[in-house]
């Protein structure tokens, strides 16, 4: 198929949406996300970057890219099936407008969606698509991204939800299946009673168990079933490498193990296991339960009248929080958006966290995790977070050069006889003189030790900064700057039920990961398009529904409303210029044939005008007033063409 793009920045002459809809649609639409879609989002779809799957020059042509990939953004945040994509497409003028499509003789069908839905799950596609979405969401609003706030939120994909029992008896029943259908001489050699057992569908599957009975004895003897399959289709090359038998190794791995020749099922099997062999990359969140999740980054600066989430980061389910702030820092550094601070709960209080925070010149406001040491600090008494720890420069004999900690004046404010910094435990030894400390104030209360000449005390840097963020968070301030943080849960529950974010309508994890990254983006088009100075913003700057020329419409005796060329206007050639729209409409519909008007951009448009009266005057005779502005200007015109490029910069291709 031959590509097919239309930029979205080329204006029509002539709306037709001024035409169909009435002054409260018009209203309507103004004022909600279809406007904001139409002029500042269309254009950002990646149509190039889709047009490289379909040839420059052979076969049918495409539909539409822009309106394409837009259709897909629209798709997911709408949380709409393929179907209902297709009907929208063709039949949805609200959702037209925003696709800057005619509404006239539209068609798609469903194979045609899933097709693109195809190209998009095996490209950068959707991730690109957020990436500049947001962007120019950011620029529009003039958001400060300065103060963000970071959250997980998990996501499942539509797949059913089993129990370990279960999860290993649909395993055996999916390979028995397989067997069945192609072998089926070696699954008659099966046991009589493991062929009954698993011949149920597999939502009937281990229906007869009663409560009485014990259900570890059954879970075990799926085990032992699970072990005999496994082993005896080993070594054979017919079934071996099939999916089903590949699945049935790797789930009988993650939840059983042998001891002593005996079969077992495993106390534990953390969280990256299939939890399903429908959706074998869903894995297991202890918390949350199976399936994936998002990390998202929301702004939450008070100078923002909207806040936007700002990054987003599909994962599996077992990935942990603390692990991912690289991953959204990166992000975030990518796209130019790194915050002066980030409110986080206590999974990425870590202070690994903190410190690659502080690389980034990032401050993490998040509570420390796990407990205070058993041997609290006596009241009064100092501890090494009350060194003050300096990063200064150092260079060696061999040149080199080096940052590095250093303890330069003790609590008392007497200078360090030495500091020693110790690169691999990360920590500090801090040296002083017993004169000094005999003579120090402080001395009672200080952690210092040693001989009567020198004493010493070493300061660990990942427990000093843990004592004194501990310290940190029971001050009114952090906590009045912590207060923010619980926003964003409302935001995990608004993302979930306004664009289906809760359950999706896929699985797997191209699918999922495409799926979460566009309605993320979706959302943030809606809450984009919430505010109202933003929408009156645009609508001052593009207008609203007019093309080229707005306010005309054909009646079917071919009279043209609002183009009107008064005799007494026309025959005062100076005001020639306060009429130049309607001069060119005429000079338009004078033309016999289907004519192209080529801009000075080198923009284009086609029309196929009919010869018709425009405000009693033929148009014909309009263009010879228009002849003679020309040469009263003294620019000389021998043809339409002419007069209109020489009025309006347009050259006519015929």
């Amino acid at each position: 198929m031959v590509k097919r793009i239309e930029d979205p920045r080329q204006k029509r002459l002539f709306d037709i949406y001024d035409e169909i809809l009435s002054d409260t649609a018009k209203r309507r639409i103004q004022n909600s996300w279809h406007f904001l879609f139409r002029q500042a989002i269309l254009e950002l779809m990646p149509a190039k970057e889709l047009g490289e799957y379909f040839d420059p020059e052979i076969g049918r042509p495409t539909k539409e890219l822009f309106s394409i990939a837009g259709l897909l953004l629209i798709k997911e945040f709408k949380n709409l099936t393929n179907s209902e994509a297709s009907d929208a497409y063709m039949f949805d003028v609200a959702i037209q407008y925003a696709l800057n499509l005619q509404p006239e003789q539209q068609s798609l069908c469903e194979r045609t969606v899933e097709r693109y839905l195809k190209i998009f799950r095996e490209s950068e596609m959707p991730k690109q698509i957020m990436q500049h979405v947001t962007c120019k969401l950011v620029e529009l609003l003039e958001l400060d991204v300065s103060k963000q706030r970071l959250d997980s939120t998990h996501v499942k994909s539509d797949m059913a939800i089993f129990g370990r029992t279960r999860l290993m008896g649909i395993a055996i029943k999916n390979f028995l299946t397989q067997l069945k259908r192609h072998d089926v001489t070696a699954f008659e050699q099966l046991p009589q009673e493991l062929r009954d057992r698993y011949e149920p569908s597999k939502g009937l599957l281990f229906g007869g168990w009663k409560k009485e009975e014990d259900w570890n004895k059954t879970r075990q003897q799926v085990a032992e079933e699970m072990h005999l399959l496994v082993h005896q289709f080993a070594k054979n090359t017919s079934h071996n490498g099939r999916s089903t038998y590949q699945i049935l190794c790797q789930v009988f791995n993650e939840q059983c193990e042998i001891k002593s020749t005996k079969v077992t099922v495993r106390e534990s099997t953390g969280g990256k296991i299939i939890t399903n062999p429908s959706d074998v990359d869903a894995t297991l969140d202890g918390h949350k339960g199976s399936g994936y999740q998002a990390q998202l980054s929301e702004t939450c600066s008070e100078e923002n009248e909207t806040q936007l989430i700002v990054s987003a980061i599909p994962q599996q389910a077992h990935q942990s929080d603390a692990a991912s702030m690289n991953a959204v820092l990166e992000d975030l550094a990518k796209n130019d958006l790194m915050p002066q601070e980030m409110l986080a709960d206590t999974a990425y209080g870590s202070d690994e966290n903190f410190v690659r925070c502080q690389d980034s010149q990032v401050e993490l406001i998040a509570p420390v995790p796990g407990k205070a040491p058993e041997h609290p600090i006596e009241e009064g008494m100092l501890t090494t977070a009350d060194f003050e720890v300096e990063v200064k420069e150092k260079r060696f004999q061999n040149g080199e050069r080096r940052t590095e900690p250093t303890v330069s004046q003790c609590p008392g404010g007497f200078d360090a006889f030495a500091s020693n910094y110790d690169y691999l435990n990360d920590s500090i030894r801090f040296f002083q003189d017993a004169k000094v400390c005999a003579d120090c104030p402080l001395s009672s209360r200080c952690p210092v030790d040693g001989s009567d000449m020198l004493l010493s005390v070493t300061i660990n840097a990942k427990q000093t900064r843990l004592i004194r963020r501990r310290r940190n968070q029971e001050t009114e301030e952090f906590k009045k700057k912590y207060r923010k943080r619980s926003g964003i849960e409302a935001t995990n529950s608004g993302l979930k039920r306004t664009t289906g974010l809760s359950r999706l309508r896929v699985r797997g994890k191209a699918s999922v990961f495409h799926a979460m990254l566009l309605k993320v983006t979706g959302w943030n088009i809606m809450r984009a398009a919430s505010n109202p100075k933003l929408l009156a913003r645009l609508l001052k700057e593009f207008g609203g529904f007019a093309g080229l020329f707005s306010r005309f419409a054909a009646s079917s005796t071919h009279s043209w409303s609002g183009l009107t060329l008064q005799t007494n206007v026309l025959r005062n050639i100076d005001d020639f210029e306060a009429h130049r729209k309607k001069i060119l409409v005429a000079t338009i519909f004078c033309l016999r044939q289907p004519t192209t008007f080529v801009g000075r951009d080198g923009d284009f448009c086609r029309l196929r005008p009919k010869r018709v009266s425009i405000g009693g005057w033929h148009c014909s005779g309009t263009v010879r007033v228009a002849f003679a502005f020309l040469k009263h200007r003294g620019t000389e015109c021998q043809s339409v063409g002419g007069t209109v490029r020489a009025l309006f910069g347009w050259r006519l291709l015929f």
